[in-house]
């Protein structure tokens, strides 16, 4: 199972107009004295979820392959199942183990599978995948657009328009994958969402 799937599946469900009862928040996985900040020993990394987010990580663990892919966080701006006429932004932070895909040595061969599974939900790449420093440590990142109707009722006009912004950092460390996916409307956004994502020194094995 590729981690990416759960991204652009849920962030898509989250622009449906379904009408669901809505579920009670899952409580905050690998919290410490802060309930807002996940820490994860295995890449180094801590995140600062944005207040009043909703988690939804204890739902996605459910469908993890074991030993495969795991998700280790996943949060919302407001719950999947709730309509609205902005972007659901949305944080999916997972890993899954490199040997699910032979050959790969380095992040950027995870670009292809990536980049075809976007494209397939309808997502368009946006300018080529660059390296980017986050503090001590380096990622690959590759950014995706794909427009949606942000129409409420049966009149649509050009200004209800929306365009759902995807940004993917990929880590390679101790023999798995970490994605960071970062799902939001606007540019400024996503660039809100990615400066609560903090690195340590980096760790020999």
């Amino acid at each position: 199972m590729m981690i990416a799937v759960i991204a652009l599946g849920l962030t898509l469900t989250a622009q449906t107009q379904r009408k669901t009862a809505p579920t009670p928040p899952a409580k905050p996985a690998a919290r410490n004295e802060d309930p807002q900040l996940y820490r994860n020993a295995t890449f180094g990394f801590r995140f600062q979820i944005p207040y009043g987010w909703v988690d939804r990580t204890k739902e996605m663990q459910e469908g993890n392959e074991a030993g495969k892919a795991e998700v280790l966080l996943a949060t919302f701006e407001r719950p999947p199942q709730a309509t609205g006429d902005t972007i659901n932004s949305a944080v999916v932070i997972a890993s899954e183990s490199a040997a699910s895909y032979p050959g790969l040595k380095r992040a950027e061969d995870y670009l292809g599978p990536l980049t075809e599974l976007a494209t397939s939900k309808g997502f368009k790449p946006e300018g080529e995948p660059y390296a980017l420093q986050v503090e001590s440590r380096q990622l690959l990142r590759a950014d995706f657009t794909k427009p949606l109707s942000g129409k409420t009722s049966s009149v649509e006009t050009s200004n209800d328009k929306l365009t759902m912004r995807q940004c993917t950092l990929v880590l390679l460390a101790k023999g798995q994958i970490g994605s960071f996916t970062f799902i939001a409307g606007t540019e400024d956004e996503l660039d809100d969402l990615m400066d609560g994502l903090h690195f340590g020194p980096a760790k020999s094995p």
